[in-house]
């Protein structure tokens, strides 16, 4: 057994040499090399002895590995198959780690959960998300409504900028409020491309979300509320007024717009980057007999 850590340059090579392995543009695969970001990640994750994690597609295992040392258990989701021997040799002195050969986005997590895990176990996930496909995988995760404490991700940079944002900032939009609606956002470490091999074309961030009881609006019909703030950054430049006009059209006419947001005080010619969730939540429900 090769007492290395999974984590760095000459053992990834190793292991990728030893099974051939070549690297799948498709499933956005980018291993980390260094272990000292892994082990802060594993920190601002918050795992420890007492806690399950989740962890989503371990590659070679150089995170499982970092997580098996420090967590109860680990349940990991690899969609390539390529890996599955990998991961069983990377991980073979670890009794605590269960890899499942699933797709993510087509899984029962909570179903895992219960199966895998002690009853009310705080749960954690903790992944290198790919990079393509982040976003579907968070949203799962959150509108799933998942028994989980928190959630920490390795993420594009520019994303991960995006779900934490406040409004009035350039990267404030309908992702940012959607994560937070579920949860308490906020970016807790940025990663340079040189501790992935290979190495990705853009920065990476780690974010860490950690879930909420109950969403911090109250709103009549969570599928409008969302569909709203959608349609208020339909053209970013534009006013509330035009995008609102744009997205009821035949329902609501902009003089009939101008009175529900009168109604809410909400000047019409504010963009939708400048709106609180609370604002957010306000509009979507004036608006709301008119949905159809």
């Amino acid at each position: 057994m090769n007492n290395k850590a999974v984590a760095t340059p000459t053992r990834t090579k190793e292991i990728l040499a030893a099974y051939g392995f070549s690297f799948k543009k498709s499933l956005g695969q980018n291993f980390i090399i260094d272990v000292n970001i892994l082990k802060n990640i594993i920190e601002q994750a918050g795992i420890n002895e007492a806690a399950a994690a989740i962890e989503i597609g371990p590659g070679i295992g150089a995170l499982t590995e970092q997580l098996a040392q420090h967590a109860e258990k680990v349940v990991a989701f690899e969609i390539d198959q390529r890996l599955l021997p990998i991961l069983d040799d990377t991980l073979t002195s670890y009794s605590n780690v269960h890899v499942i050969n699933q797709d993510i986005l087509k899984s029962d997590v909570k179903q895992v959960i219960e199966e895998q895990f002690r009853p009310g176990q705080p749960v954690r996930v903790v992944a290198n998300l790919p990079y393509y496909i982040t976003t579907p995988i968070l949203m799962k995760l959150l509108m799933d409504r998942l028994p989980v404490d928190s959630i920490t991700v390795m993420i594009q940079k520019e994303v991960a900028d995006r779900m934490a944002a406040e409004p009035n900032t350039k990267s404030y939009g309908s992702l940012s409020i959607a994560v937070q609606y579920y949860t308490r956002a906020k970016v807790v470490m940025n990663v340079p491309k040189t501790v992935f091999m290979p190495q990705p074309n853009v920065d990476s961030s780690v974010l860490h979300l950690e879930m909420r009881s109950a969403p911090p609006v109250n709103v009549k019909d969570e599928t409008f509320f969302f569909n709203v703030v959608k349609a208020t950054f339909g053209q970013r430049r534009k006013t509330l007024m035009n995008n609102l006009a744009r997205h009821f059209k035949g329902n609501l006419d902009k003089a009939e717009i101008g009175e529900r947001l009168a109604e809410i005080d909400i000047d019409p010619n504010r963009r939708g980057e400048s709106l609180s969730m609370e604002e957010f939540a306000r509009l979507a429900d004036i608006l709301l007999p008119h949905k159809d």
